[in-house]
This record gives structure tokens, C-alpha cells and sequence, in this order.
């Protein structure tokens, strides 16, 4: 009989199809798991409302459930508390760093000031230079945005703080 810390450990094992370096736990979006005789329920967080990858992840957890023999299952979507990249783990936040995408500032950090607008100093996660220049605010998906690093000259990737 598998316990709700067998199933975590199987969550360990979920790739965000976005990032597929980061698990589900790495992402923190696993807020609980609960077994009740045969039938185990997930709840899930998007890291935002409209994440389109959401559809996928539970289709992954449906399969990696079932393939230890799970047909019971259940995956909730709460929407309250909203995510918020605090719940990323340290772990995660190496695992994106070392993928080429700057993870998110612990805390907001001004490297120049616009009119009206001010932009984070983010690391390079290539060269470690605070050298850096937003280019947009939305990269390959809404959750991150697209930096230069102006010492490498190297695009890259952030995981913008929610």
C-alpha cells in the first residue's frame, strides 16, 4: 500500500512540460496530496489562472498514478492561496539557474531607473554579471521575461516574481 509520501516521491517525477527541468515539487504547485483507500486525491496551483500548461500537468499525474496501479484519481485546481514564487524550492531554483533561466530575485532589486518604470537588477545566469537590460516583459511563456546580459551578450530567460 503506498502512503501519501510514496506519492510525492512519484510527483518528484512530473516534469513541467514548459521547463522540464523543474518537477511539479521543484515548481511548488503541489499544495496536497491525500489517499483514501484506493482513490488518491492531488491539489494543484497554477503558477497562473491562465497557465496553459496546467491541462498537461494533470494528464502527467493521471499516468504516473495510474502506472503504480492508481485508478482512483483526483486533481483539484486551487486557485486560493494565488502562487507566488516563494514556493519554488531551492533546489528548483538551482535547476533553473543552471538551465539558463535567471530564477527569481528573493527580493525586488533596482539596477536603473526609468521614467515611471524601474527594472530588477537579474543575475546572468550564464556569466553571474548584474550587467543586464529587460528586452521584453513576456519570454517563451507569460512567467518569464527576456533579458540581455550586457557583459556576455547572451539572451536569457528570468522567472519573474509573482
Amino acid at each position: 500500500m503506498m502512503t501519501e509520501s510514496n506519492i510525492w516521491d512519484l510527483l518528484n517525477h512530473v516534469n513541467d512540460p514548459e521547463i522540464p527541468v523543474l518537477s511539479v515539487i521543484d515548481l511548488g504547485i503541489v499544495r496536497q496530496v491525500t489517499v483514501t483507500g484506493n482513490a488518491v486525491e492531488v491539489t494543484i496551483t497554477p503558477t497562473y489562472s491562465g497557465c496553459p500548461a496546467m491541462h498537461r500537468i494533470e494528464s502527467d499525474i493521471r499516468d504516473v498514478l495510474a502506472a503504480q496501479g492508481w485508478s482512483e484519481v483526483k486533481i483539484l485546481t486551487a486557485l486560493q492561496p494565488a502562487w507566488t514564487t516563494d514556493w519554488l524550492t531551492e533546489s528548483g531554483k538551482k535547476k533553473l539557474k543552471a538551465y539558463g533561466i535567471a530564477p527569481p530575485n528573493n527580493t525586488h532589486s533596482v539596477c536603473h531607473i526609468e521614467l515611471f518604470q524601474q527594472d530588477e537588477a537579474v543575475q546572468c545566469p550564464r556569466c553571474g554579471s548584474y550587467h543586464t537590460q529587460l528586452v521584453s516583459r513576456f519570454a517563451s511563456t507569460a512567467c518569464k521575461a527576456l533579458y540581455k546580459c550586457n557583459d556576455c551578450r547572451e539572451p536569457f530567460d528570468y522567472f519573474k516574481c509573482h
